[in-house]
């Protein structure tokens, strides 16, 4: 991966690759979880440790079967050990499960898939007669006649646990790589005269692996093309799925409507008839039904979320950040950041304006150019503006501070006192001409 990052951490679709494949396994219910780290092994731990998760060291690396010879005291000898590989990621649970079922605590059972470019693959050898494996050789060993061979293993395997850490014991380093290959077990279970059979995985995409960056951008695209058609599949409509990255959960009413170039983390909730412009982000945000959210609108909700309320209009070129809560109705127009704050229903803050620890009431008007003046240089002030209160252009309040129901804060004023309900509340310098004032000029 050229990178100082142990590899199961990179990040495909919002999550790292090895925290797709610990949710591939917990959707079985496995009742132990058993990691196997080496590289970077203290990072790996600290970034998925949870509960059931137990791990073991391989130091130093000297192959797939060393590395599940440091588990195997860890696993009961009863029941199935299911094997999988932290660096491919997309494995589905359905495969897994059906490869579990093919074991059924009796046969060893490999999941194998048929490829055009099997390099860097073992090839699956099976019998002279009848289709049952007799045995896999790793690439670094095979025969020119074997590398002709398309149908690999994928490096998932499921096999009875007692039987595993009888021929694990077993496994010899008489190899090319001077390695401990899991793939021998193979050939130990045939000479046990215990069946080995293969599974055929569903799709080339979910047993890839990742080993280069470019092999991490192509899987990732072919990730989003699938979450894409899903989405689709369920009504929603995506101008272009090949225009849209959902990096964590999307989930989405009746009739939503997504635009070219839009990214999705975290957890967004889209309710019926939403629509989203082209190039907006929404992080950890949930929108309400009928709202529209206009191109290029950051909606990041940081730890604390952000929700936008029905038939709201948010953008273009907008900003919600954690803790911002529109109601119905609202208006949020260009370059107008909101941050730990409430907007009423119908409240308008439509051009170049920064509210921040603010609860605005019901119908209010923010003007242009005006924003809540939050920080003191130590500590966050909160401010507080009245239904139907009215906030002129290029305004500041000074927080902490409150606005009355109903009040009017002329133009260019700066308020640092609260304003009275219904009445206006001016706060700036008297206007001034000097008569005969000369412009100064460039000396020659």
């Amino acid at each position: 991966m050229r990178s100082k990052r142990p590899k199961v951490l990179h990040v495909l679709g919002g999550r790292q690759l090895l925290q797709h494949v610990l949710g591939a396994v917990a959707a079985l219910g496995a009742k132990r979880t058993v990691v196997v780290t080496g590289h970077g092994a203290a990072e790996v731990e600290q970034s998925v440790s949870a509960t059931g998760v137990a791990f073991v060291r391989q130091e130093p690396q000297l192959g797939t079967g060393h590395a599940l010879q440091q588990a195997a005291p860890l696993l009961d000898d009863e029941g199935t050990t299911l094997v999988l590989s932290g660096d491919v990621p997309l494995i589905e649970p359905a495969t897994l499960r059906a490869l579990v079922d093919a074991c059924a605590g009796q046969r060893l059972a490999l999941l194998t898939i048929e490829l055009a470019d099997p390099h860097g693959y073992g090839r699956v050898v099976r019998k002279a007669k009848g289709n049952a494996i007799a045995a896999i050789v790793e690439e670094k060993d095979a025969s020119a006649e074997i590398r002709a061979l398309r149908n690999v293993y994928t490096g998932v395997m499921a096999a009875p646990t007692r039987d595993l850490k009888r021929w694990l014991a077993a496994l010899r380093n008489d190899n090319a790589a001077r390695e401990y290959y899991l793939t021998d077990v193979v050939a130990l279970a045939v000479g046990e005269g215990i069946g080995v059979v293969g599974v055929a995985a569903q799709s080339e995409t979910e047993v890839l692996g990742v080993n280069s960056p470019a092999q991490l951008a192509e899987l990732e695209r072919r990730h989003q093309r699938a979450t894409a058609m899903r989405l689709m599949a369920e009504g929603v409509r995506i101008a272009d799925p090949a225009r849209v990255d959902v990096r964590g959960e999307l989930r989405c009413g009746r009739d939503v409507e997504i635009d070219v170039g839009c990214i999705f983390e975290g957890t967004v909730e889209l309710g019926d008839d939403v629509r989203v412009g082209a190039y907006c982000t929404l992080r950890n945000a949930r929108v309400a039904a009928g709202a529209t959210i206009r191109p290029y609108t950051l909606i990041d909700g940081e730890a604390l979320g952000a929700s936008v309320g029905e038939r709201a209009l948010v953008g273009p070129f907008a900003r919600l950040r954690g803790g911002a809560e529109l109601g119905a109705d609202v208006h949020v127009g260009n370059f107008v950041e909101i941050k730990n704050s409430t907007l009423g229903t119908a409240a308008k803050a439509n051009h170049l304006a920064y509210l921040g620890d603010t609860t605005v009431g019901e119908r209010v008007n923010f003007g242009a150019g005006s924003i809540t003046a939050n920080y003191d240089g130590a500590n966050k002030h909160r401010t507080t503006i009245g239904a139907d209160a009215h906030i002129g252009s290029n305004v500041v309040l000074v927080a902490p501070v409150e606005i009355g129901p109903g009040a009017t804060i002329g133009g260019g004023s700066t308020i640092a006192k609260a304003a009275p309900a219904g009445e206006l509340t001016i706060a700036r310098a008297r206007q001034t001409t000097l008569r005969g004032w000369k412009r100064p000029v460039k000396k020659r």
